[in-house]
């Protein structure tokens, strides 16, 4: 019996173990004094469009990003049914992170059908509470599509809620609360974006191309426009052609705020930013200082 019992107990302590190691995991993370960032898109590559390069260089730091799809974005035209169609897209963003060296989430919400309501509204909170986020980034609610202004919606009514012990009370409450942000866009009404941090990313730039190569179905697979990607046979002339793309983009971006590139990193290096992400402060959530957010939360101006 004795025998027996000795490996009945190894098997239980392996047991024990196995159970409790991501919790381990997850303690020694939370406890590491680095930042925990969640970055909530509508769909699967809002996040990593809006954010991905800023989430490279927290990420190099050694903070803990994750990038959440709100929606698992099925109605997208591509082949296939809703369901394979929804499965790509998460692949396709899970692929991203790991080159993004980050994490990645995709919500099980059909696309177009996000609602700030109640039920989505625990949701959010139980998402943010369980990375237990030091700062939370989403959409501004002036946008075109209704899952981006859900988006906005839902982040701005988690808030207070985060804090608030007896609402969700299944997810511990976070002891402090969060600073929220919104993501770049260029809609006017009610009022133009007006961004508090622009993150210069020339030195991440094309691991942040790296990562949006994964997301296929969406960077060359979408039909209009001016300008078609090449074949998927032909992945030099594909990731050129993404790199003259977003190049553009993430350019024009650096110019349209160039004066607050050099008011964060100085009249020389400020100057010469090709390409950047931007960021507005939220009047929701916690509200930090100048120099909090720009040295501590976004700790990347003067170390470079």
């Amino acid at each position: 019996m004795a025998p027996i019992f000795h490996k009945m107990k190894y098997i239980l302590l392996n047991l024990t173990v196995l159970f409790l190691l991501p919790f381990v995991h997850l303690h020694a993370e939370e406890d590491d004094d680095k930042l925990r960032i969640i970055v909530i898109g509508g769909h699967p590559d809002d996040a990593e469009y809006k954010a991905g390069g800023t989430a490279v260089k927290w990420a190099k730091l050694g903070h803990h990003v994750q990038l959440v799809s709100a929606t698992n974005g099925d109605v997208s035209d591509r082949k296939g049914t809703r369901e394979e169609v929804a499965a790509r897209r998460k692949a396709e963003v899970e692929a991203c992170a790991r080159k993004l060296g980050v994490s990645a989430r995709v919500l099980d919400i059909p696309d177009g059908e996000l609602m700030p309501d109640l039920e989505t509204r625990k949701l959010f909170v139980r998402v943010i509470r369980e990375w237990r986020a030091d700062i939370v980034i989403g959409h501004r609610a002036s946008d075109y599509h209704p899952d981006h202004r859900a988006v906005a919606q839902l982040i701005q009514d988690c808030s207070f809620l985060v804090t608030a012990s007896r609402f969700c009370p299944d997810v511990p409450a976070l002891e402090s609360m969060p600073v929220f942000l919104f993501s770049s866009d260029n809609f006017t009404t009610p009022r133009p974006f007006e961004p508090d941090i622009a993150v210069a990313l020339d030195e991440v730039f094309n691991q942040k191309l790296d990562g949006l190569h994964e997301i296929e179905s969406q960077v060359y697979e979408r039909r209009g426009g001016t300008s078609v990607a090449p074949p998927a046979g032909d992945e030099k002339a594909r990731r050129f052609w993404l790199k003259i793309r977003w190049s553009g983009r993430q350019r024009k971006e650096a110019y349209k705020y160039r004066d607050l590139l050099v008011e964060l990193y100085g009249e020389e290096k400020g100057r010469t930013v090709q390409f950047a992400e931007t960021f507005e402060l939220s009047q929701y959530g916690r509200q930090p200082k100048p120099t909090e957010l720009r040295t501590k939360l976004f700790p990347f101006f003067g170390a470079e």
